[in-house]
């Protein structure tokens, strides 16, 4: 490979890295944004409720994730992360949930609850009514916890490209010296 070449691919592989680091700073900026707005929001909804009213004392006996996070490799090597939400069921959760054949006709059986129901919304831990402030604050914290996967995946992105150039650089280098 000629040195025009590697040159030409260092610079647009540094155009991309610069383009994925200005990118991350603007979800860094962000993510910090809404995780202020959400704490904000969570001593908006203290101050209205009461102080005694939002807090650890409210939260379930069994808490169950709302969201989880996967990763998964792209074709290129990269890891890549994405948030799913828990309601939303995964091809190994779809199909019969019973082996056997199911008896059509004899005796009628009360029908038994699901083992795993939907997760419910963790703002009925602080009552019915809640105040618009503590929505605001779950909602923050969504956005802010997707803005961190996204910035964990253009980090891996950001460093994949560090390591590429460091290998054009130093293949221009070699390639440097036969030319001269």
């Amino acid at each position: 490979m000629a040195a025009p070449d590697v040159r030409a691919q260092v610079d647009s592989l540094l155009l991309q890295l610069l383009r994925d680091l200005e990118e991350l700073e603007a979800k860094r900026a962000a993510l910090n944004t809404r995780v202020e707005e959400g704490w904000l929001s969570l001593s908006k909804a203290r101050y209205a409720m009461g102080a005694k009213s939002v807090g650890p004392l409210q939260y379930a006996s069994r808490m169950e994730p709302q969201v989880c996070v996967y990763t998964s490799e792209a074709q290129d090597g990269l890891q890549k992360f994405w948030v799913v939400r828990a309601s939303a069921q995964t091809p190994e959760e779809v199909g019969p949930r019973e082996a056997a054949l199911r008896r059509r006709k004899g005796l009628t059986r009360t029908p038994e609850p699901e083992s795993s129901p939907a997760p419910r919304d963790p703002l009925n831990w602080f009552g019915i009514l809640v105040p618009h402030s503590l929505r605001h604050a779950q909602a923050s914290f969504r956005e802010g916890l997707q803005l961190a996967t996204d910035m964990a995946s253009l980090q891996i992105r950001i460093d994949w490209g560090r390591s590429q150039l460091r290998e054009l650089q130093e293949k221009l280098k070699q390639l440097e010296p036969e030319s001269a």
